[in-house]
């Protein structure tokens, strides 16, 4: 998490390769992961960090406010463990022609203010994170509806010092293709046929909001109200910079019934004293450890610890705007940067083999996932090479060298260990400094990478929003999508998503998303780093804790001693 979060999947999908066990033992347990003992009524503390934006569902795209959002909402679906999609407020999702959907909407559920769910609920939530209007992050996710180029709409300028900036420019309120037929039906029309279109509609952009968030979004977001297994304590259990406090929705009824009484957030700039306080048992839970951590996180919680290889994924972005990784030089020292990585190395010493050296854009547990595209040889450490492209580049345009090549990332992650590493790599292999630009909030760095403020690389990462290769791909890489936050675009790349989508089977959509990837390597706006196998650990307080196909904590399975 996100890590930023977010767009279309494609095909049957299945994460074959997803060890679904984990190395810790807690007792029995439900096939939820969830153990069938314990005090339904205790409240568990986990890990967190102050959410970048209100809480809205068509708003939120990284994790920490991701984690909030999926707890309060719930929408026509949600997925199991291992990423299997699950009706929830669907009663039917079907189509004869992959471009005509209808969607029976279970009827008698309601918010947790009283204000029925009906099919308009749906109609009117998504409408209006597709109009631009309403400068939602995930309004992206609509895109293959009939008529979300029309609500959609933006002019674009450029100001005198290059910077782009977009402008809301709807030219219709809802989308063609979007339709309430009664209180239980939706009719939805692609512009395209898209088989698995359905498959998304787990993800929190679909979810269904009251008609308080879109009367007035800013102070709903402040005080969500939803319809998932949890709801806010108490008008302001938001205290911005320390916590976020859920209870459990009594009224619930869906497929993820919370077996604890709810899941105080508290919020951390540095992971160390989390693990600390897990020490003691003045937290129950976290999905971030601090480096030194990983070499003894199963000894210091034996029997109270999990991994497993998840859909997520971490990369380092280049900004398009910086002068030194324009034009052709700029792409040198892209491929330059990428070979004095020693992904290998990092993996093994500062990980401690929670990471996997990168072979793509996509980790290996999505299934399509292909180790052998063309062009990703780039990833490979080579340091002489990375020394001879930086001499090439050299040669058509110096690099300015005034200031150390600055690396943009939140330090609440535990992540300046191994960006000190990278960064001896640059200055050993490349010999130009390079440091840690520290925020310690992820959300300050997200905003500076939407504005294009940030003066030289970022960590960024994924985890995936349903398990499809598209997913890593189209929302962080295709053109104006909502976390394309460098702003790059190559109209062949695009192209080749599309044709994915439009594919008939899924052998044929994958294989145009890996043509796709061929791209993002000859162009690389982002060196992907490594993938991820995440370590969660619990206190004496918790049975069991369990991640999920994508890594994220499965916290309303969790039950207290």
């Amino acid at each position: 998490m996100r890590f930023t979060r977010t767009s279309k999947a494609l095909g049957i999908v299945a994460i074959a390769a997803l060890a679904l066990t984990g190395c810790g033992a807690g007792g029995g347990t439900t096939e939820g992961g969830g153990d069938t003992a314990g005090d339904p009524n205790k409240v568990i503390t986990a890990y967190s960090n102050e959410p970048q934006n209100p809480l809205l569902p068509a708003n939120t795209g990284e994790v920490y406010g991701g984690r909030v959002v999926e707890l309060l909402f719930e929408g026509l679906r949600t997925y199991d463990a291992s990423g299997k999609p699950v009706n929830a407020l669907a009663e039917s999702i079907e189509s004869s022609d992959a471009q005509n959907w209808t969607i029976k909407v279970k009827q008698g559920q309601k918010f947790t203010n009283g204000e029925e769910i009906t099919a308009k609920t749906f109609v009117d939530s998504w409408n209006f994170a597709a109009n631009s209007k309403n400068l939602q992050q995930n309004g992206f996710f609509f895109e293959s509806i009939a008529g979300y180029s029309e609500v959609s709409a933006v002019t674009t300028e450029k100001s005198a010092d290059g910077k782009t900036t977009t402008t809301p420019a709807p030219t219709a309120e809802t989308m063609s293709g979007l339709a309430a037929t009664d209180d239980s039906t939706i009719t939805v029309k692609l512009a395209q046929p898209e088989a698995d279109w359905s498959l998304r509609l787990g993800y929190s952009a679909f979810f269904p909001m009251p008609s308080a968030a879109l009367a007035d979004p800013t102070a709903f977001g402040e005080n969500p109200v939803g319809n998932g297994p949890y709801k806010m304590e108490k008008e302001g259990a938001w205290v911005h910079d320390q916590s976020i406090s859920l209870v459990k929705n009594p009224d619930y009824s869906g497929p993820r019934e919370a077996k604890n009484g709810g899941v105080t957030f508290k919020f951390y700039t540095d992971p160390g004293p989390a693990y600390t306080d897990l020490q003691s048992d003045n937290l129950d839970v976290t999905d971030v450890l601090p480096s030194n951590a990983l070499k003894t996180y199963t000894t210091d919680f034996q029997d109270r610890n999990a991994a497993k290889p998840v859909a997520s994924n971490s990369t380092l972005n280049i900004p398009g705007y910086n002068p030194n990784f324009q034009g052709e030089a700029g792409k040198l020292r892209r491929q330059a940067l990428s070979h004095a990585i020693n992904r290998e190395e990092i993996a093994k010493v500062v990980f401690n083999g929670t990471r996997t050296p990168a072979t793509g854009f996509v980790p290996p547990v999505i299934d399509g996932f292909k180790e052998d595209i063309p062009g990703n040889e780039v990833l490979k450490f080579d340091a002489a090479k990375a020394k001879d492209l930086w001499e090439q580049a050299e040669k058509l345009q110096p690099y300015d060298d005034s200031k150390p090549l600055q690396i943009a990332s939140n330090t609440d992650g535990g992540n300046k260990e191994w960006i000190d590493a990278v960064a001896n790599g640059f200055k050993n292999n490349l010999g130009i400094e390079a440091e840690i630009q520290p925020f310690a909030k992820f959300a300050e760095a997200l905003e500076l990478r939407k504005s294009q403020s940030l003066p030289g690389l970022s960590r960024a990462g994924w985890q995936g929003d349903y398990p499809s290769l598209y997913n890593f791909l189209g929302p962080v890489w295709a053109t104006g999508a909502p976390s394309n936050y460098e702003k790059y675009t190559n109209p062949e790349f695009d192209k080749l998503l599309q044709e994915g989508l439009a594919a008939k089977t899924t052998e044929e959509a994958n294989e145009k998303f890996n043509q796709a990837q061929e791209i993002l390597f000859e162009d690389l706006p982002g060196l992907p780093l490594w993938d991820q196998t995440r370590p969660i650990v619990w206190s004496n307080n918790v049975v069991k804790a369990e991640t999920g196909w994508n890594g994220g904590i499965r916290y309303f399975d969790i039950t207290a001693k």
